[in-house]
């Protein structure tokens, strides 16, 4: 089974240009599916394994007045009938042109078969009418009792039976040539959605709003073929082996099937529309009924399902309009990318194969593989910033020819540059300078040839680095800048000697920075590297051990280079300070402390400042009260003790520790006697 995920270039670009940093040259590496899809692949086919080839070349036929249809059905003379989904109208397409043949008065033509000798059945809703299509006369074949919707019809020539899948009661009729429709199966699900019929005569039947695939072998008599665990079974169809083939969707979004009030409204065959988003899912079952997952999509539902001459199931997608098919060993190719958003219908075998797509409604006959048009064009490759693009070089079998061309707005316009000359073996890009570059490559020379990688080196502009902030924090917490700070406030660290300096970066070309750090002290101009000697520091942060220095007022200065990403001539740098960095190692001072009566006097003193809270407590409770300075604000590094303990102390005489803390959390303490 393959998955089908869609991922975004930018991972994988991430980690090629972190690996390249140091040089400044990075690349754009194209080699999986995921980073070959999602540009322009109109004309080409993409497979699991991440190869680009020829694929089908479209034509396009208009199926004006319809915005949307249902169904098709290929006949003997090389028409091909339309149902749609505006006011139910038969279609006709010959000639490469589209004529009405009939209008049903229904709003939906869901589903056409031949059957009984030539004439062409149609199912409909909301009437739940089967209709017929005989000798140039549209007439009504049967009125399904209950039925509602009629979803598919599916006809079984051995028994001359049309068999219809309809809703909102589940129920699988079974109707014959003179219009007698009786109930074949009923199912416990409101809607059935899909009917086939197998060469010996089961009959498959696919529900909604649980995902089950019925097996009828009997009238009444049906067992589950298979549980999806999903919401709808979309389509079945059976090849001449009895390999039975189904489509199913997970659908979240809950909406009603079409009414006449939305007859305007695009539709597919389920209650969903084409701007619907869902999870589709392919099967296999083998004669034994063993189920095999072919195809798995976690981004889009699938609205269709063919089988082809070379015996391949071919599946419609419903929100990018894209046709896969997939082989016995689960590789998946996109063979064909519509302009429009829903593939409603597929013709995949015999003499002519269709595309038909809605939203607007267009026929794309399959013209055959490759052409002038088998062109693939990569998604828009960002560089993130301006930038000049080198080598294009890739990996291919088969002539190839490669174009480029750039801009520096997201989405190609007419500002970017032309497409440019195109190279047949790898060279340099000659597209200008820009953010944006597309890679186009031709099929046209050899259209059996395989693209399997692409790769494109560039070089960007070379943008400054600037140090938007410097921080350093100290032992108490706090940054050393020169806004006001909150003093005398509850002490919770102990004091250290080592400052967190941090620096915020814009570095908007990511290149790998160095750092050089210096200090001063306030008041001087020489400025002293911090650094130890050949000491490299690439990282956004440092711890300054001060122990060793004097105590006093200074100033940090971070200088950002790029020189490891660029050569000496491109290199650029940027230089900021930090705020004031208190450097204070030493504790405070405690004089002439006395006591007289219950009162309490002394100076406490710092080399740095300011005093940042003081503290009473009876000796050895280990219960502290703080207390203002005399002038009733902690400011200065000199502060007077003016201290009333009567608050303090319970019981004369008592012992009286004072503890002094200075802004770096240093402390002292010391003792009187109180009397």
């Amino acid at each position: 089974m393959h998955k089908i995920v869609r991922y975004s270039l930018t991972s994988l670009f991430l980690l090629v240009a972190a690996q390249a940093a140091a040089v400044g040259t990075r690349r754009f590496v194209l080699d999986e599916t995921s980073e070959l899809k999602g540009g322009d692949l109109k004309g080409v086919a993409l497979d699991s394994q991440g190869h680009v080839r020829a694929g089908f070349g479209l034509g396009a036929v208009p199926a004006a007045p319809a915005t949307t249809i249902w169904s098709a059905l290929p006949m003997a003379d090389g028409s091909l009938l339309l149902g749609t989904g505006n006011e139910g109208k038969l279609l006709k397409l010959q000639g490469g042109t589209v004529t009405v043949l009939a209008e049903t008065k229904a709003l939906v033509v869901t589903s056409l078969a031949q059957a009984f000798g030539g004439a062409v059945v149609a199912g409909t809703l909301p009437d739940g009418k089967v209709m017929k299509w005989e000798k140039g006369k549209l007439t009504d074949l049967a009125t399904l009792k209950g039925a509602e919707h009629v979803w598919s019809v599916a006809y079984d020539a051995k028994a001359k039976a049309v068999y219809a899948a309809t809703g909102p009661e589940g129920k699988l009729f079974r109707i014959t040539q003179t219009g007698d429709a009786q109930v074949y199966f009923d199912a416990p699900e409101q809607h059935l959605m899909s009917v086939a019929v197998a060469p010996d005569g089961t009959v498959y039947a696919g529900a909604s709003d649980k995902a089950k695939l019925y097996k009828v072998t009997a009238p009444g008599r049906a067992s589950v073929l298979h549980d999806f665990a999903r919401t709808e079974v979309r389509a079945i169809a059976v090849n001449q082996k009895g390999e039975v083939f189904a489509i199913a969707n997970d659908i979240k979004s809950s909406s009603s099937a079409p009414s006449r009030a939305r007859a305007d409204q695009p539709a597919t065959p389920s209650p969903t529309t084409a701007k619907t988003k869902g999870k589709g899912t392919l099967f296999s079952f083998g004669l034994d009924g063993k189920p095999e997952q072919l195809l798995d999509d976690a981004e889009e539902h699938y609205t269709s399902l063919s089988l082809g001459d070379d015996g391949r199931p071919y599946v419609g997608t419903g929100v990018e309009g894209r046709v896969y098919t997939v082989d016995a060993g689960h590789t998946s190719v996109m063979v064909a990318d519509a302009d429009e958003r829903q593939v409603g219908a597929l013709v995949m075998a015999g003499k002519d194969r269709y595309v038909v797509s809605s939203d607007p409604a267009v026929v794309h006959p399959v013209k055959g593989v490759g052409g002038p048009d088998a062109v693939w064009t990569s998604k828009v490759l960002d560089a993130g910033i301006r930038a000049r693009f080198g080598q294009l070089s890739w990996d291919a079998s088969g002539a190839l020819e490669l174009s480029t061309r750039t801009g520096n707005s997201k989405e190609p316009d007419d500002t970017w540059s032309a497409w440019s000359n195109p190279l047949g073996a790898p060279g340099l890009v000659t597209s200008p300078v820009g953010r944006y570059l597309q890679v186009r490559a031709r099929f046209a020379k050899d259209p059996n040839a395989v693209l399997n990688q692409v790769e494109v080196a560039f070089l960007t502009d070379n943008l400054r680095a600037v140090v938007t902030s410097v921080d350093a924090r100290g032992g108490d917490g706090e940054s050393g800048d020169e806004q006001p700070k909150a003093s005398g406030g509850p002490v919770t660290r102990r004091p250290e000697t080592t400052l967190n300096l941090t620096w915020k970066i814009d570095n908007p070309d990511k290149d790998e920075l160095r750092y050089r750090l210096q200090y001063r002290l306030l008041g001087t101009n020489d400025w002293f590297e911090l650094l130890k000697p050949g000491e490299k520091l690439s990282k956004e942060s440092y711890s300054w051990e001060t122990a060793d220095l004097p105590e006093g007022r200074y100033r940090v200065r971070v200088t950002a280079s790029d020189e490891s990403s660029n050569p000496p001539d491109r290199a650029t740098k940027d230089v900021r300070e930090s705020g004031i960095v208190l450097v204070d190692n030493t504790p405070p001072t405690l004089e002439a402390l006395t006591a007289t009566g219950q009162h309490l006097k002394g100076i406490a003193l710092d080399g740095v400042g300011p005093i940042a809270r003081i503290e009473v407590s009876v000796a050895g409770s280990d219960e502290w009260s703080p207390f203002f300075p005399a002038d009733g604000i902690f400011d200065e590094q000199r502060e007077e003790l003016d201290v009333d303990l009567k608050n303090v102390l319970k019981t004369l005489p008592a012992m009286v520790s004072v503890r002094v803390y200075d802004k770096a959390n240093n402390f002292v303490v010391r003792s009187v006697l109180v009397k």
